[in-house]
């Protein structure tokens, strides 16, 4: 979906879906419920945590083409849950193609606070990658202008970022990416942007 505006758009079962812990992946793609929301096809999945741990769930979904952008986008996106206050683990990469790895414990913030990554791509670090940072608006804020809809950041030339929430709620990271791959679509090959993305929460 558009995150700030609110608005839906349709989603294939995504080509992967599982959370990474202690060292490894745990796939539940077959483990998706599929489900219509404002008429749109949507994905979900509900667990109770026993084990303590910190759970970064990550889905790489089925890349959608953008017509007015010329070009196919895939985000491969990720959120850390932690369970029963393990504290640890949050900052380990999962292995994904693209990822942002947390500088900062993305699970304990408030408005306010700094959230700082680094951004990757296979492993290394992007330098000067372009960060779009966008709130998920479920509070009906109106923006100034359009360009606060979607706020945009750089990282240094170590790919690392930094920007301060200004309120509570969800906020996603995006680091874009031109892939090295492309896809054809109707006779023609297009470019891939591959995003980097990470939700984290602000109390």
């Amino acid at each position: 979906m558009h995150p700030f505006e609110q608005t839906y758009m349709e989603m294939k079962k995504p080509n992967s879906f599982g959370y990474f812990l202690d060292g490894k992946k745990v796939d539940l793609t077959d483990k998706l419920i599929s489900k219509k929301v404002k008429g749109f096809q949507t994905w979900s999945y509900e667990r109770k945590f026993k084990e303590m741990g910190d759970y970064q769930f990550f889905v790489d979904p089925v890349p959608y083409f953008e017509p007015s952008e010329g070009k196919f986008i895939r985000h491969l996106t990720k959120t850390i849950i932690d369970v029963h206050n393990a504290g640890e683990g949050w900052d380990s990469k999962i292995g994904l193609k693209a990822e942002i790895v947390p500088l900062t414990r993305p699970y304990s913030l408030y408005a306010g606070n700094i959230f700082s990554g680094t951004v990757l791509y296979y492993g290394k670090p992007v330098p000067y990658a372009e960060i779009e940072v966008e709130f998920y608006n479920d509070m009906g804020k109106s923006a100034p202008t359009d360009n606060h809809i979607t706020q945009v950041i750089k990282a240094d030339k170590n790919g690392v970022f930094h920007y301060a929430m200004p309120f509570k709620g969800w906020w996603g990271f995006a680091a874009l990416i031109e892939d090295d791959v492309k896809i054809k679509h109707e006779g023609k090959d297009y470019p891939v942007e591959l995003g980097a993305l990470i939700w984290v929460k602000t109390y």
